[in-house]
């Protein structure tokens, strides 16, 4: 009896080692693009990466890159955003590369040669016990009524820029509709159709801060197409975003950058 209470309790501790080790993902990093400066501009390219991904503790990542051409280097949240490297908390020079996920919580992992970390080439990930549902803001699917948009935001930290379309999917910022620097920021509705935002701010539109809305004039609304044309026109003044803001606007995303809105026009977010 002894003997087969001992090999139940060895079947039962082998079952939990196959499952604990079946469940072990290993992510390359980027797919099939590897480790590198993202191409064609993209620099959400890693972001976009992370969110269809699920990291468990355990899991691996792992970094395919040329040794002497790229290195992997995870740093603290405040040094990912800026791109420092000064002080990583590790860095790994030899490619292809394993990194395991022994702990819970975020990482930042940016690439510390050339101005590589800058044009893309750094990624953040959170890093869970078990499989659930992502932390990313789940889309609305529900039309709500606005007439007007109010941005919440810390003055000299953050702005408001009125985009086309193509600058709200590529964060190039060169030009604006509109540009708003005093919070709260009022943006009327007045008109129908895609409207695109985002913040002028370094890193902060590749880091995900811009948003999408779609104003129509009847009870149903639709989020904006990718075949739908730019917004035209304005519907405050015209600006420019302020000259050398790259390197004077502190690059630390707000916490307070928050969208309220009130009501009437059907405005449908994602």
């Amino acid at each position: 009896m002894a003997k087969i209470i001992r090999l139940a309790i060895l079947a039962v501790a082998l079952f939990a080692f196959l499952q604990t080790t079946v469940a072990v993902t290993t992510h390359v990093v980027g797919d099939s693009t590897g480790w590198t400066v993202p191409p064609n501009n993209n620099l959400p390219f890693y972001a976009v990466w992370a969110a269809k991904q699920t990291f468990i503790l355990g899991d691996i990542l792992l970094f395919n890159f040329t040794t002497g051409q790229e290195d992997v280097a995870r740093v603290t949240k405040e040094a990912f955003l800026i791109c420092n490297s000064t002080n990583p908390i590790s860095l790994i020079t030899t490619g292809p590369a394993n990194y395991s996920l022994n702990s819970t919580g975020e990482y930042y992992f940016i690439d510390t040669l050339n101005n590589s970390c800058a044009l893309g080439q750094r990624l953040a990930i959170n890093v869970t016990t078990s499989p659930g549902p992502t932390a990313s803001p789940v889309p609305r699917t529900i039309p709500e009524n606005y007439t007007v948009g109010v941005f919440n935001f810390l003055n000299g930290s953050d702005d408001v820029a009125r985009v086309t379309k193509e600058a709200y999917n590529s964060c190039n910022l060169s030009t604006s509709l509109a540009l708003y620097n005093n919070s709260p920021a009022y943006i009327p509705l007045k008109n129908t159709g895609e409207y695109f935002f985002t913040s002028t701010y370094q890193y902060h539109c590749a880091l995900g801060q811009k948003l999408a809305i779609n104003v129509t004039g009847s009870g149903t609304a639709y989020p904006p197409s990718s075949s739908a044309n730019s917004p035209s026109g304005s519907n405050g003044p015209t600006a420019s975003p302020p000259s050398g803001s790259t390197s004077a606007a502190p690059s630390r995303i707000s916490g307070r950058y928050l969208f309220g809105l009130l009501t009437i026009a059907m405005v449908v977010f994602y």
